[in-house]
């Protein structure tokens, strides 16, 4: 449903429409706001508004017995021009307001992103005064189909293990339960020389 404003230049734009298809000739008199408001469905102070609108463009003149009088087809045609520029000027605000609050959005969700990924690495380094590492699973390691309690990593290296990557998947802060599948990705933290002594033990085969 269109706004009172929207709706009285609507008919100021319609009836300089109608000048410029000579409906209304340059000298003649439009029918009366009573006559306009019928024809349009609105109130006569709509279209008193929309006259108005029209007079200021000089496109209309307005008597003293508010007689309606036509004054330029030229003048009718700026107009329509004029406001066919404005809305195309507020159609492009609306799409750059639009663009602009998608942009608010993903900075949002990016700063949100960023800031678990922070908390996340800091959990880690209060972990250990050691950047994590990680290290790949062989086919037949020893630790491969074994659950975390019984591979007692930490007895044996000092490493904790605080995440296996799986393919895509990611399992954070497993649990001694955990199985350790070949081919995964353990994430492990401790001393400078955990690395190696890991390896070492992971990795060494099963007979």
């Amino acid at each position: 449903m269109k706004t009172s404003t929207s709706m009285y230049r609507s008919i100021a734009l319609d009836l300089a429409q109608r000048i410029i298809n000579g409906e209304f000739l340059e000298g003649a008199k439009t029918s009366g706001r009573s006559v306009l408001a019928s024809h349009y469905n609105v109130s006569p102070e709509t279209v008193r508004k929309a006259i108005a609108l029209l007079k200021v463009k000089n496109v209309v003149a307005v008597s003293q017995g508010k007689e309606v009088t036509v004054i330029s087809s030229e003048n009718a045609y700026s107009f329509i021009e004029q406001y066919k520029s404005a809305e195309s000027v507020y159609s492009l605000q609306q799409n750059v307001e639009t663009l602009l609050q998608q942009k608010r959005d993903i900075d949002a969700k990016l700063e949100t992103l960023l800031i678990d990924i922070i908390n996340y690495s800091d959990r880690l380094r209060n972990l250990t005064p050691y950047n994590p590492v990680e290290i790949e699973v062989q086919e037949n390691a020893y630790i491969a189909g074994r659950s975390i309690a019984e591979v007692k990593l930490w007895q044996h290296t000092g490493a904790t293990i605080v995440a296996i990557r799986r393919g895509t998947e990611i399992i954070i802060s497993p649990g001694p339960n955990a199985e350790i599948s070949p081919r995964d990705r353990i994430v492990i933290v401790g001393d400078s020389g955990v690395l190696e002594r890991t390896v070492e033990f992971i990795n060494r085969v099963d007979f």
